[in-house]
């Protein structure tokens, strides 16, 4: 356990190929990385998105709704603001989009004999701490998914118990709390929400708790999972007592197209030495295998495999815990058009590492995840300059200066804006100019900078703090003109120029 409180009884040590430790972040004491919360974060969000698939299969929706395991969960932005710092309501931020709080914990108590075997791992035991927390973020259209990565170790404020790492959180109230096991599990849920809450803003709308064996039976429920390795996979080497390193995943396997098996996938998301960019490489292959097992069963095929729906319904059955409000066929509706090339997936962005009484962390700001995450679901805030109109030029002040093109070229295009109506003046620019030709304007020049732009083709358009609206000319050639002819073949270009359309997580090859 990372903290110092709620700590679970110890587990026998797992088999070198399934051993889920891993080498110590470089720089940073005492970090590991386990698989078994890199498994139990995929079966939650993989679990909640493959049984929204099928929305045909009513009845048997019905029917899981009624066998999943119901905890008494406080959810909804209200029951979470009161547990917001000083008693204060931290907005909701997403509207009435829905947002799935996933976790996992290393419960293995009710593996089957077979899957002990299998997996040369013991039931005993398990971590309170969730090690893995992932939002699953669905927009009220069902149109597309976004997996929020909630990194374990981020340094947050948890209401009652202070600064402390996030997955510390469900242990801290499971301990604390009196009752049944139920009811533990229900406290612990209900302060880790509030956390989360606080952490990014969104209200947490329903809780799925995840076990240890729960990704290696939907993995085997659906029968294998495509995929495209761009390299030769051998991470077999054997933990290494002298020099302290640990054991790798156990894959081997060539490069290109495979189906992989449910060990080999338990294998393939946890596997962090022998890649290219190592942890990088390995947050790129869990989305991938996300992606590319919600398309393999969201196929015709799948679909009209009764065999398989019923195995794949077993797997999540046994595996979650969720709270008492939330419905399958409610979120079949929502997502029953969903495509596999509309799932993304990001991790909220941390400050920096830190060492400190609770062991190394990574230091968060929760306003520059409210905006991370705001920009993500929402997509970018509407600039001001995007809704801008254009002015006459006769109302428009503008200095031009030369920051690196030829001389006298700041007075020449202060002369071709002269003509086009503009009072413009000229000059040279103090210090290290632009790269390229930029239009500078402060807030409430929008306007201005719009109208400006259409007499200079090819310029940029960024805000600076500048008392009036100001041309500054790079040595790329841009200039001014007299009319707005020749700027209606070139538009300017801008800090507002629309984004790469999305890829699919799946396409291509993977490392």
């Amino acid at each position: 356990m990372t903290s110092g409180r709620g700590s679970a009884g110890g587990l026998p040590p797992l088999p070198p190929h399934l051993d889920p430790r891993g080498k110590r972040r470089p720089g940073a004491a005492a970090r590991t990385r386990t698989a078994r919360r890199v498994v139990t974060a995929l079966a939650g969000a993989l679990s909640v998105l493959i049984v929204v698939v099928s929305a045909y299969f009513w009845s048997t929706y019905r029917t899981l709704n009624d066998n999943l395991h119901r905890l008494r969960i406080d959810t909804g932005g209200q029951a979470q603001a009161q547990g917001a710092p000083g008693g204060t309501s931290a907005s909701d931020i997403d509207g009435k989009d829905q947002n799935l709080l996933i976790v996992g914990n290393d419960d293995r108590s009710d593996m089957t004999a077979a899957e002990v075997r299998a997996l040369h791992t013991g039931r005993d035991g398990g971590s309170l701490n969730t090690d893995t927390m992932m939002i699953v973020h669905v927009p009220a259209d069902g149109s597309k998914a976004t997996l929020i990565s909630l990194p374990r170790d981020s340094y947050v404020s948890i209401p009652g118990y202070g600064m402390n790492k996030l997955n510390a959180a469900y242990a801290f109230a499971y301990h604390d709390a009196e009752g049944t096991p139920d009811a533990k599990r229900a406290a612990g849920a209900n302060l880790l929400i509030k956390t989360v809450h606080n952490l990014t803003g969104l209200s947490i709308d329903h809780f799925i708790q995840v076990d240890f064996i729960g990704f290696y039976r939907i993995a085997q429920a659906i029968g294998g999972v495509p995929v495209n390795l761009c390299h030769n996979v051998d991470d077999t080497y054997q933990y290494n007592r002298t020099h302290g390193e640990d054991g790798g995943s156990g894959l081997k396997i060539t490069k290109g197209h495979h189906v992989l098996d449910a060990i080999q996938a338990l294998e393939f998301v946890r596997q962090r030495h022998n890649l290219p960019n190592g942890d990088l490489d390995r947050t790129k292959r869990q989305r991938y295998f996300l992606t590319a097992a919600f398309r393999q069963v969201a196929s015709a095929g799948s679909l009209v495999n009764p065999a398989k729906l019923r195995r794949l319904i077993s797997a999540v059955d046994r595996s979650l815990y969720v709270d008492s409000g939330f419905d399958i066929t409610t979120l079949v509706q929502q997502m029953a058009n969903l495509s596999a090339n509309n799932i993304d997936g990001k991790a909220i962005p941390f400050d920096h590492f830190a060492d400190t009484s609770v062991g190394s962390v990574e230091v968060v700001n929760p306003a520059q995840v409210h905006r991370f995450v705001q920009r993500l679901i929402n997509g970018p805030t509407p600039s001001p300059l995007a809704g801008a109109t254009t002015v006459a030029p006769s109302t428009i002040e503008v200095a031009v200066l030369n920051a690196g093109a030829a001389s006298g070229a700041a007075t020449q295009n202060a002369a071709s804006l002269s003509k086009a109506g503009f009072s413009a003046s000229a000059g040279n620019f103090s210090g290290s100019g632009p790269s390229a030709t930029t239009i500078e304007y402060a807030t409430g020049m929008e306007n201005q900078a719009k109208t400006l732009a259409q007499y200079v083709p090819g310029a940029t358009i960024a805000q600076a703090r500048v008392s009036k609206l100001t041309l500054v000319l790079a040595g790329d050639g841009v200039n001014a003109q007299a009319t707005v002819k020749a700027a209606r073949s070139a538009p300017p270009s801008s800090a507002s120029a629309s984004a790469t359309p999305h890829k699919a997580l799946d396409s291509g090859c993977i490392n």
